[in-house]
């Protein structure tokens, strides 16, 4: 095991190091202080969508233990807290009247942080769309992206003099193909046409809520977070290589190529274009907006190799085998260059300012034994992780903090609570956080920061 102290020697004084969590995920309390249903609250209320469907009405019952949790993470000895804003708690209807107190409870968590000298990187969106914006469409009507724009004023107004940063939205690959194409998440649509409708109305509303970022509280630092895939060929073939090109397209491009350069990619839109929703005047120039940082979520790779058949839609590719059969409890390839790899790949093909890692992490699932949580798995995980992102900083990327998924166990989406990826264990019985072995050698490194060597990089 490394020396957290040595690892720490790799990075710049001022590099960021924090902890990473969602509002769905450990909130609970969400029939509390005039919260209305999300969709992952019905979603997850349907047969056979979560595992045992489970459910987010206790999860971590953070809402209730806040400063408590507050505390765990002045204890984890980061600098920087990423959390998630629930919209409905802020606009329960989606549209119509502010729920005061749920604003109220987002100013004691920037309070509370504040007061404890930890930094606050807010995400407005992280999955839970106000149910009855549903009626509409949720994200195939372009209604909902001016809605999220008034829901952004409203947090902004409210918390933005406080705020350190703000990201728009969690994943957009998560919101678009799995949760309208795949059917995975909620609202569980299996839908090309549906799919692009969410995909473009999604990347207007990132656009829509930057300009309301920028007009409410200008000094916020304003970003997106998205889990671009890094994708790796199942060959060295022309074949292979020309389906990486078109996967890099459906899966990253569709989201990078409007943010960063004002269009959707070539290949894709003449293959899928006729099915995507009128594309307005103004539309991409909206979402094409300057932005001070970007997010990455990495937790593996994805291999592809060409489907000669083209069976299905755009991209016409088919899983390649993994590299090794090492693989976390979820079943997930452990694969650290992958990070490098799509770093790298990324700012080769856009001009991508500062970037942190907002995710990272690894599903893991002791239990505690005798007071303590022995996971040396996910701690190999994040030092090798970890190592690559000191490596891409040698090289001269901008990279500017990193962010563990999670702080603590939580409701792991359509998996519910069967799979763990915290750097606390939660019993969910009686609501007891113990930090793993993972947790203190990461509050170890930590604590290092911020430092006397702000090397420039």
């Amino acid at each position: 095991m490394i020396d957290p102290k040595l690892l720490a020697d790799r990075f710049p004084g001022d590099f960021t190091f924090g902890v990473a969590t969602a509002a769905f995920q450990i909130e609970g309390a969400t029939k509390a202080d005039g919260r209305k249903p999300s969709i992952w609250d019905a979603f997850a209320n349907m047969p056979g969508r979560v595992y045992q469907r489970n459910n987010g009405d206790i999860a971590c019952d953070h809402y209730n233990r806040l400063e408590q949790d507050l505390d765990l993470i002045k204890d984890m000895g980061v600098e920087a807290y990423r959390f998630s804003i629930a919209w409905p708690r802020i606009i329960p209807e989606g549209t119509g009247p502010v729920n005061e107190a749920g604003l109220d409870f987002y100013d004691r968590l920037v309070d509370g942080c504040k007061a404890r000298g930890i930094k606050t990187f807010a995400t407005l969106y992280h999955w839970d769309l106000p149910l009855a914006l549903a009626g509409d469409g949720g994200w195939t009507a372009r209604s909902t992206a001016h809605a999220f724009q008034r829901y952004t004023k409203t947090v902004m107004a409210r918390l933005g003099d406080r705020l350190d940063s703000v990201a728009t939205f969690n994943e957009p690959w998560c919101i678009v193909w799995l949760s309208h194409l795949y059917g995975v998440h909620a609202p569980g649509e299996r839908n090309m046409q549906a799919a692009l409708y969410a995909m473009h109305y999604m990347n207007l509303a990132h656009g829509l809520g930057v300009e309301a970022i920028r007009s409410v509280a200008p000094k916020v630092s304003v970003g997106i977070v998205l889990n671009a895939a890094s994708i790796l060929p199942g060959s060295d073939t022309p074949e292979d290589l020309a389906a990486v090109e078109r996967a890099h397209q459906f899966h990253n491009g569709a989201f990078f190529d409007p943010i960063f350069k004002g269009e959707y990619p070539k290949e894709f839109v003449e293959a899928l274009g006729d099915r995507m929703p009128v594309i307005e005047e103004g539309d991409l120039k909206t979402i094409n907006q300057k932005l001070d940082w970007w997010g990455l979520n990495y937790y593996m790779p994805m291999r592809v190799s060409d489907d000669a058949s083209r069976s299905g839609d755009f991209p016409g590719t088919k899983e390649a085998p993994p590299a090794s059969d090492v693989k976390t409890d979820i079943g997930w390839e452990i694969y650290a260059p992958g990070l490098k790899h799509v770093v790298e790949d990324l700012n080769k093909r856009y001009e991508l300012p500062e970037c942190y890692i907002t995710e990272n992490g690894a599903c893991y699932n002791m239990g505690v034994v005798n007071g303590e949580v022995d996971d040396q798995p996910r701690l190999d995980y994040y030092i090798e992780h970890l190592g690559v992102v000191a490596d891409l900083i040698k090289d001269g990327y901008p990279m500017r903090g990193y962010f563990a998924w999670s702080l603590m166990d939580n409701f792991e989406w359509a998996e519910g609570y069967r799979m763990r990826f915290g750097l606390v264990h939660v019993d969910y019985e009686t609501q007891m956080r113990t930090i793993k072995k993972s947790g203190k050698w990461y509050r170890e490194l930590a604590s290092q920061f911020p430092r006397g060597n702000h090397k420039a990089v």
